[in-house]
């Protein structure tokens, strides 16, 4: 009728044996309590395993690799940068580890929302679709993206001529603010026309 106990649990059973051998003889709380007695006098000399002294190594190289991450990487991920690192261990140990200690990856990234207001209303539309062009530096479009990176969100205006379709000017910010693309223009001078795409 023995069931195998989980690792867990074995440390339990030597600390409850621990407390209470003054009680009982420790031969008869093994039996009982179906730990072997080498068991209990080797966990008497070393109380903290060879495995659990690995498993908190281990788990401090997982936390500095989610850390570094900024909590994207899951186990996979972490895995091989562990594995990268030279370390020589299984993905399900390390998923283990990072499940019992509460570490789990991002999933998914937040939509930006914002309410500013109509474009329309913001830039008039000068162009009316019209992307044909006869001359250079005539018409320029801009746009405006968010790229995310490991410091937070990147905002990159970019200014681009139609007509030959090279990038005239562009500017990366950590924020988004009005005045985002009127430093693109290498020069300063106002924008002939834009439009947003």
């Amino acid at each position: 009728m023995s069931t195998r106990l989980s690792a867990g649990r074995v440390p339990a059973i030597y600390k409850f044996i621990e407390t209470h051998q003054s009680q009982h003889s420790v031969e008869m709380m093994c039996r009982l309590l179906e730990v072997t007695r080498s068991g209990y006098y080797e966990w008497l000399k070393n109380p903290v395993s060879k495995r659990a002294q690995e498993d908190a190594r281990l788990l401090r190289l997982i936390r500095a690799s989610f850390v570094a991450s900024q909590g994207v990487y899951g186990a996979p991920r972490v895995f091989l940068d562990l594995r990268e690192a030279g370390e020589t261990c299984s993905k399900h140990r390390v998923a283990r580890l990072m499940r019992l200690n509460g570490l789990r990856a991002l999933h998914g990234y937040r939509t930006r929302r914002w309410s500013v207001g109509k474009p329309s209303v913001l830039i008039p539309n000068i162009l009316q679709r019209q992307f044909t062009v006869t001359r250079r530096n005539k018409v320029w479009v801009t746009d405006i993206t968010y790229i995310r990176t490991w410091q937070g969100w990147l905002y990159l205006a970019v200014i681009m001529d139609l007509f030959s379709r090279k990038i005239v000017g562009w500017s990366a910010r950590p924020t988004i603010h009005h005045g985002t693309g009127a430093e693109c223009r290498p020069d300063g001078h106002p924008l002939p026309t834009t439009t947003r795409r």
